[in-house]
């Protein structure tokens, strides 16, 4: 039986002939058809060999399975998807969302040539730090700035100019992991700075630093632990008393605080973050931070501080390999600027508008989705209930933001099938699953999302 299947299955020659197929040239190329329905063809002589395949296909519909295949490889595998899950600063799905104005200066820088490194004024080569730099200074008090292409690399960069060969002293509950499983003393030792550690994984005091401190000590660092909490009977020294140890022992304080927040965002409603411009003003020396985290821009690891330790990490050959493009400076300058006013910042930075968002904005989002959907009743079983968000991102791991939650479940189709037909969708459609629902948190939601979210529930209702 499959001998026969076999000598029946269409020829590449008969498929070309084919007016369909010729259609299919004009648009993508005779070789990559050619190529593709080879492959059509051997999927099929594949599963008639393994008993899979009872039935040999027409010419049409290798055609058309061709086409359909000629189109999923010829998408972009980076593409836009809609964050459904009520996390802000989603780690999977990019982080934090750049301001309109970020994108309209991204687009400007992009679309032509610029000034990265040339100074107008002046007529020669100029340094692409100086667009951004007197900013962050004003914003964050700061005596200079260094931006390199993320936070992991501010700390090694700062460490390995500082404190190359010395002795750096650290609390063992500071020696924490961040994402993709990269941890602190591995960035540390990468540095060539010397851990010590001091204290212990839940206590840490004052004579822990100072007891530590020798002749061979470059620097104390202090690292947030920004995504994960100690609770209970615990003890940790706090910035302004580390600058009073270091302005005593004439001791280098340097501070990672991750998640790069430069906003109060307790008269939010929110968890307490340690500030940037906290720590500069408690005497840090280095103070270091992630662009796309709180901050609300693109990946960056930004490094401010006193000028002279500034001055020194910019003459560092790794500077060079770690610096940032005119995409990141155009969108963090961009970002920057919002800052110079708070209330602008809170308006128009994406992550910082989703984080302070109030009940009532977010049941208002609700309601205008629940009317779109509205026309959807006869397929599924929608409801609203009130659930939490997170901020996600390595920040504020306790803080549950309270929001409202579209549950959706049908009797046609399962929560499982259900999750995987949106996230199968044309722009993907990222959600939870919560006791067999399917979960949609508007916090996260753009105003164009609700169509998107509308056209695949119809879709996918209408094939079940």
């Amino acid at each position: 039986m499959s001998r026969e299947l076999l000598r029946t299955l269409p020829k590449i020659d008969e498929l070309l002939k084919l007016s369909e197929c010729n259609i299919l040239i004009n648009e993508f190329n005779r070789s990559f058809v050619i190529d593709e329905l080879r492959k059509v063809i051997n999927f099929y002589r594949k599963g008639i060999l393994e008993d899979k395949v009872k039935k040999v296909p027409s010419l049409i519909e290798c055609i058309n399975v061709c086409r359909e295949n000629l189109i999923n490889n010829n998408e972009l595998n980076l593409k836009p998807v809609i964050n459904a899950t009520g996390v802000v600063l989603h780690t999977n799905l990019g982080r934090a969302l750049l301001s309109e104005d970020s994108v309209e200066n991204l687009l400007k820088i992009a679309r032509g040539y610029n000034n990265l490194e040339y100074n107008l004024v002046k007529g020669e080569r100029g340094s692409r730090y100086s667009h951004i730099e007197d900013l962050i200074i004003k914003i964050t008090g700061a005596e200079s700035a260094l931006i390199v292409n993320n936070n992991a690399a501010a700390i090694m960069l700062v460490l390995n100019s500082l404190c190359e060969n010395k002795e750096v002293i650290v609390s063992r509950g500071q020696l924490v992991e961040i994402g993709g499983s990269f941890r602190i003393p591995e960035v540390m030792n990468f540095s060539k700075a010397k851990i010590i550690e001091v204290g212990t994984t839940n206590r840490t005091h004052n004579y822990d630093y100072e007891n530590a401190i020798n002749d061979d000590t470059g620097a104390i660092l202090k690292v947030h632990s920004s995504n994960f909490k100690i609770l209970g009977f615990t003890s940790e020294v706090d910035i302004e008393t580390l600058c009073e140890i270091g302005k005593k022992n004439n001791t280098l304080i340097i501070e990672d605080i991750g998640s790069g927040v430069l906003i109060d965002l307790e008269k939010y409603g929110l968890e307490k973050e340690p500030t940037v411009l906290n720590s500069i003003k408690a005497g840090a020396d280095i103070v270091t931070f992630s662009g796309d985290k709180m901050l609300g821009g693109p990946q960056a690891g930004i490094i401010v501080g006193k000028k002279v330790y500034i001055d020194k990490i910019k003459k560092n050959h790794l500077t060079r390999a770690l610096r940032i493009d005119k995409f990141t400076l155009a969108a963090l300058e961009s970002t920057f600027k919002h800052y110079l006013n708070e209330e602008e910042a809170i308006e128009k930075v994406p992550t910082l508008k989703m984080m302070t968002a109030n009940k009532n904005e977010l049941k208002l989002k609700c309601e205008e989705l629940m009317v779109i959907l509205k026309g959807l009743s006869s397929i599924y079983n929608i409801k609203v209930e009130e659930g939490v968000s997170t901020v996600g991102g390595g920040a504020m791991p306790e803080s549950e933001l309270p929001t409202y939650l579209i549950k959706i479940n049908s009797n046609k189709i399962s929560s499982d099938k259900l999750e995987k037909a949106l996230r199968a969708n044309k722009v993907p459609i990222i959600c939870r699953i919560i006791r067999n629902n399917i979960c949609i948190d508007v916090r996260t939601l753009l105003k164009e999302d609700y169509i998107e979210i509308y056209e695949a529930l119809k879709k996918i209702g209408e094939n079940i």
